[in-house]
């Protein structure tokens, strides 16, 4: 196996693991809905998951660890994707929260850096933000 093998082996493996944690809240208030169903599938695109695999994981996302990005812009644009998937129903509730929080800190945010990005994106988050624009507003005094 050569080393870009290995490269995307690993970075397929980390896309499968925050496709599970975006299903994880998808599921979070019980069943799919409409829009969070349309949006699972087009991470599922983004993140290049197979069928197979998008079946797999529905069965059982607790199954797939997280895995944190050494990058803060992939770990930025991983809490972005979730912020998305929670506001596909225009609301987010205390467990949604809670669960966020968990995964902040997974993906390596200190308990006060989560803390305060789950806030802030929570006063800014409309739901039809870029990465560029979440960034910007994010880091706005």
């Amino acid at each position: 196996m050569s080393f870009t093998d290995l490269f995307e082996s690993g970075e397929h493996n980390r896309n499968l693991s925050h496709f599970a944690s975006i299903a994880r809240i998808a599921f979070v208030d019980g069943e799919l809905n409409e829009d969070e169903e349309t949006l699972l599938n087009r991470f599922a695109r983004k993140l290049n998951v197979s069928e197979m695999e998008y079946q797999d994981i529905l069965k059982n996302p607790e199954k797939y660890p997280i895995h944190p990005p050494n990058s803060a812009d992939v770990r930025l644009e991983r809490m972005l994707d979730l912020f998305k998937m929670i506001f596909a129903d225009n609301e987010i509730d205390d467990e949604e929260r809670a669960l966020l929080e968990r995964y902040a800190i997974g993906l390596g945010y200190t308990q006060d850096l989560a803390n305060k990005l789950i806030k802030r994106s929570i006063e800014i988050f409309n739901g039809g933000l870029d990465l560029e624009d979440y960034r910007y507003l994010l880091n706005k005094k």
